[in-house]
Parts: structure tokens; sequence; C-alpha cells
């Protein structure tokens, strides 16, 4: 293959020259003898490319020491290799790891990742219509009920993808999105506790992407099951109405006080440190008078006295694969989908034990 005439960005002509105009894709292009989205395709990885052609496009970028340009890359291609999040938090646990996963995911694929936080007082449509307006892609955060109403929004035109509550049984999510199956979670820890001798298991719920407060989110859908597959009518849930340790302890100062309580089921992990501060001001010992399970596996939940038993969910791992949808449609690409959900796993520390005889 004849690359006469190139250089590397850091050659010179000689000495004291300026360095050399760094190769463009073009230049990679007409080098391998292929157009510049054959030199695309063979840089995504794309399977249509024959395998001379994806060496010779290959050969032809070693000797040129071509480096893609994020920006001169998408005018190029006609791929805008920027893509932008919509979601209602950032600071809560699940919300900022799957925001990390979301980062790693874009960064490495050359993606700029911007954030747009959503509130109850923006104007929806135009937010969004705003947030595609450079090309990109959006990607949607729809763990609440604000996230979920944007993705419900998002046009139909608009490359989209999601990360989400576990929908309804039976139903599926308006665009392509990834989801833990938190409802089996929430159902194997309060079979656990079942397990443990307690007669029967209470539940602070977070808030749902679902509807009102009457509606149940799928942790409180796994939380129910359980119980009723046990022949036990489930207490009324509690909670509902924030994610913070505050709330926790709010509603665990009416669980504390109720001898019959001796298992608790939290919505998540900053819910359960609120309880168990609830517990502990009032006089009632854990695991001894009463379990708690949390959800989520913070980062924190560790560390605490006791040691918080909770569900571990991959937020990290969701934003990743959530990503790869959206690089697909932005890329045309024809990679096998990412999976739909993700597992689950119960990390049993401190907090739980037998109920006392």
């Amino acid at each position: 293959m004849d690359v006469t005439g190139h250089t590397s960005p850091g050659d010179r002509s000689g000495p004291g020259s300026e360095p050399r105009k760094a190769a463009s894709i073009r230049d990679v292009a007409r080098a391998a003898g292929v157009s510049y989205q054959t030199v695309s395709r063979v840089i995504n990885g794309h399977p249509s490319v024959r395998e001379e052609t994806r060496r010779r496009v290959e050969e032809a970028i070693q000797a040129l020491g071509f480096r893609r340009n994020p920006t001169a890359f998408a005018l190029a291609s006609g791929v805008t290799r920027s893509v932008t999040v919509l979601t209602s938090n950032t600071t809560l646990y699940g919300y900022a790891a799957t925001l990390q996963g979301l980062e790693e995911a874009a960064r490495a694929a050359g993606y700029s990742l911007g954030v747009k936080v959503l509130t109850p007082e923006d104007d929806l449509d135009r937010t969004i219509s705003s947030a595609a307006a450079d090309g990109g892609g959006l990607m949607v955060i729809g763990f609440d009920q604000l996230g979920a109403t944007a993705l419900s929004r998002v046009p139909a035109d608009v490359p989209c993808a999601a990360v989400v509550e576990a929908p309804p049984q039976g139903t599926t999510p308006p665009r392509p999105a990834v989801w833990a199956d938190d409802r089996e979670a929430a159902r194997a820890a309060t079979a656990y506790l079942l397990e443990l001798g307690h007669r029967t298991v209470h539940y602070v719920a977070i808030p749902t992407s679902v509807g009102t407060r009457r509606s149940e989110g799928p942790r409180a859908q796994g939380w129910r099951g359980a119980l009723e597959a046990a022949g036990i009518t489930p207490p009324a849930p509690h909670g509902g109405k924030g994610w913070d340790a505050q709330v926790g302890y709010d509603e665990g100062r009416g669980l504390a006080d109720d001898p019959g309580v001796t298992a608790i089921l939290c919505g998540n992990d900053d819910l359960a440190l609120g309880v168990l501060r609830a517990l502990h001001h009032a006089g009632r010992s854990v695991p001894g008078d009463v379990s708690v399970i949390g959800f989520d596996d913070a980062p924190h939940s560790g560390f605490l006295t006791p040691s918080l038993t909770t569900v571990r969910m991959d937020f990290q791992g969701l934003g990743r694969d959530a990503f790869e949808l959206l690089r697909g449609q932005l890329e045309n690409d024809h990679r096998p989908p990412a999976p739909t959900f993700a597992g689950t796993d119960l990390v049993v520390r401190e907090s739980s034990g037998a109920a006392a005889v």
C-alpha cells in the first residue's frame, strides 16, 4: 500500500520547521483507497467490512499515525458524538452510580456526555427539544415519575435509551431500556426474613415511577408477593414520601414503637439508615429485636453499626448497557442488543438475624 508523502503528526520536514498537519479520516481513506464512510465503519468495528479492506484501513491508520478527533469525526462521518442525560437527581446513590456507568462507556467510545437535571417546574417538551437540538442522542434515567414522564415524551425520531424501574409485568418501556430485576430481589429478601422465623415483614417504600403513592413499584410488589405466597396478609406499607434517611427515620419511629415489628425491608439503603437510627433511639436492638434489610448496596452500607444486609444493584453496569443501546442507534450498528435486565444479589451482613423466640 502506498502511503508516500504522509507523516505522523509529530514529524517535521526539517530542523526548526512546524509539525505537519495531523492526518484526517479522509487522508486515511485516500491512502487505503476506500471511502471515509468505510474508514468510519472500521474504526467502530462494524461487521459489514471485508477483512482485506479492514486490513488496508488499519495499515493506513498505523502508517499515518491517525488519531480520531471526536469533533472532526462527527463532521466527517455524520455521527454526532454527544449524549445528553435527562435525570431528576444526581446525588442519590442509584442515580449517581448509573451516571458513572454512562460516563465511563461514553468516554471509552469517544462521546461527550452532558447532564440536564429535570425539575417539576420544567416544560418537559421544551427541555427535551433543547436537549435534542444538537443532533445527539438522549439518555433518560427513569427511576422516578418525573424521569418516566420525560421518557414517554421523547419524540420517536430522536435516538433515545433509558435506565428504568422494572416495568409492570407483561409490559415494556416506550423506548429501548435496561433495568434490574428488583421485583424478584425484593421477593427474595422478604422470603429470606421469613426463613429466619419472622412472622411478617414490614416495608418502608421508595417513591415509584408508575404513578401516585397508591401505586406500588416493583420492590413493593416483590415484598407483597413473597408474603402472600407464604399465606401472610401484608401489613400496610410505610414511606413512599421520599428517598432519604430523614424519611426512613420518621417512618421508623412508628415502627419502633410497635413491639410486633421484628423485620423491616427498606426500599433503599438511605431509608434503612434512618430506620436503624429510629430503632436505636427507641432502645430496640438490631438484629436482636428487629432485623433490617436495605436495597442498592450503597458504599456506606457495609460500614454502619451494625453493617447493613442489603440487595446489591449493579447501577454502573446498567449505565454501560444503556449507553450501548443508544450507541447502536446513533451509529446504525447491528451489534446484539444489551440485556434488558440485570441480576441482583442479597448481601447478608449484621443487621439481619433469626427472630427472637
